[in-house]
C-alpha cells in the first residue's frame, strides 16, 4: 500500500521569528506578518508550539493565529491540562502534541505514545470532539506508531532530527539508516490508517529523500527557512523549499 503520493503541504512553523522578537522585548520582528507572508509565499499552513515557558511563542500570538488565517493553524504543545484548556479556546484546525523539557533547546525527541498511552488516549478524546485533528509527533519507532493508531490519532509526525542530524555530521550510513526507518514507519503508519507528517530540522539539501516518500502528505519546516530569510528573504525561502518538495515527487 503506497498512497497516498500528490502535491505534499508545506507547513511553516513562524516559533523563532517570535524567538527574535522576545529577544530584544517590543513587538518586532511581528509573527503575524512572518504568518501573512508565507500564506502569500503558498505555505499550506503555519504551525506555532505554545511552550510552557512561553520562550517563543505566546498566548496572544495563538489567539491573533486563530482570529486571522486563511490557511489551517497547527498548534504545536505539550500535553498538559493547560495547554488543553488553550487549544480547546481557540479550537485549531490541528493539535501537535510534542514532548517538552524546560532545558532544553529545541524538541528533543518524539512523544513515548506507547509508554503513556492510557493518559493519552483520555487527553486527546476531547480535542478530538471540539473538531481538532490530533497529531502526535514520534520517533520512526513501531511501537509508538502502533500506539498512535490504537489511542485514535489521527495523524503522525515523524522526528525527522536524526536524520537531519547524520547528514550534518557526515554520517551517511547512519544517515541512510535513519531514512529508511522513517520510509518503513511511514508505510506501516498508512497501512494503519494515520496521516503521515514529517519535520524537524529539514533543510534544502535533506528535504528531497524526506518528499520522496510517497505516503507523507506534509511537512513542517520553520527554523531553516526563517534563518535563510536573513539573507533572501521569507518569501522566496519558501519559494525555494516548495520548488525543492515539488521536485522530489517528480
Amino acid at each position: 500500500m503506497t498512497q497516498p503520493q500528490g502535491r505534499l503541504r508545506l507547513g511553516v512553523n513562524i516559533d523563532h521569528v517570535a524567538t527574535l522578537r522576545n529577544a530584544r522585548g517590543g513587538a518586532v520582528p511581528d509573527p503575524m506578518r512572518a504568518a501573512r507572508l508565507a500564506e502569500e509565499a503558498g505555505a499550506d499552513g503555519i504551525t506555532a508550539h505554545l511552550r510552557e515557558d512561553r520562550r517563543h511563542i505566546r498566548d496572544e500570538d495563538i489567539a491573533t493565529l486563530a482570529a486571522m488565517l486563511t490557511v489551517p493553524l497547527n498548534f504545536e504543545m505539550a500535553a498538559t491540562e493547560e495547554m488543553q484548556r488553550i487549544a480547546l479556546k481557540h479550537r485549531p484546525h490541528a493539535v501537535c502534541l510534542v514532548p517538552e523539557k524546560r532545558e532544553e533547546r529545541t524538541t528533543e525527541g518524539g512523544l513515548d505514545v506507547a509508554g503513556d498511552a492510557d493518559r493519552l488516549r483520555d487527553y486527546i478524546a476531547p480535542l478530538r470532539d471540539a473538531g481538532a485533528r490530533v497529531s502526535l509527533f514520534i520517533a520512526a519507532v513501531p511501537a509508538q506508531v502502533a500506539a498512535a493508531a490504537e489511542i485514535g490519532a489521527d495523524v503522525i509526525e515523524l522526528h525527522t532530527g536524526a536524520y537531519c542530524d547524520y547528514h550534518a555530521e557526515g554520517h551517511i550510513e547512519a544517515r541512510d539508516a535513519e531514512w529508511a526507518r522513517l520510509r518503513d514507519m511511514a508505510a506501516v503508519a498508512t497501512e494503519a490508517g494515520l496521516e503521515v507528517h514529517a519535520g524537524h530540522g529539514l533543510s534544502y539539501d535533506t528535504v528531497g529523500p524526506i518528499a520522496g516518500l510517497p505516503q507523507i502528505v506534509e511537512l513542517n519546516i520553520g527554523h531553516f527557512l526563517i534563518g535563510e530569510a536573513v539573507f533572501v528573504g521569507l518569501k522566496p525561502a519558501i519559494a525555494e523549499m516548495r520548488r525543492l518538495m515539488d521536485s522530489a515527487r517528480g
